[in-house]
């Protein structure tokens, strides 16, 4: 299974997901490192992923090639992540065929009621266990 892990500004919530990815499952899934920054991406790489791209168009044309897609829930919504989050990135999420795993963090201006407060590690748990059911 091809997953994408997008994230960007420093990339440390990729770079987490992806060492539990690996951690948890050693074989079945291809991750690929998708930064909206160079910073992020050479995070992620860090963490363990198989592949990495970075910038628009390589989230615009792997969004489509993947099966999951995880990052935080600003990586749907235009201009966000201090605007490293371009339109045509979050369209290309939006409307892409795969599964997405959403973390509802609380930043950049998007705020998602009735979610539980739970920590990053949490939702990197959770993350982990619906990628087994994926």
């Amino acid at each position: 299974m091809r997953v994408a892990v997008i994230d960007g500004l420093g990339g440390g919530l990729g770079k987490v997901i992806i060492e539990k990815i690996r951690e948890q499952y050693k074989e079945g899934f291809e991750i690929i490192a998708l930064g909206t920054n160079s910073l992020a991406t050479s995070s992620m790489i860090k963490g363990g992923a198989h592949a990495a791209a970075t910038g628009e168009n390589a989230i615009k044309v792997m969004s489509q090639e993947v099966d999951v897609i995880i990052g935080p829930i600003a990586m749907l919504v235009a201009n966000s992540m201090m605007g490293e989050i371009t339109p045509v990135m979050s369209e290309a999420i939006a409307i892409s065929k795969a599964r997405k795993i959403i973390l509802p963090l609380n930043r950049c201006n998007v705020i998602t009621v009735g979610t539980r407060q739970l920590s990053m590690s949490q939702m990197v748990n959770l993350v982990i266990e619906e990628l087994s059911i994926c």
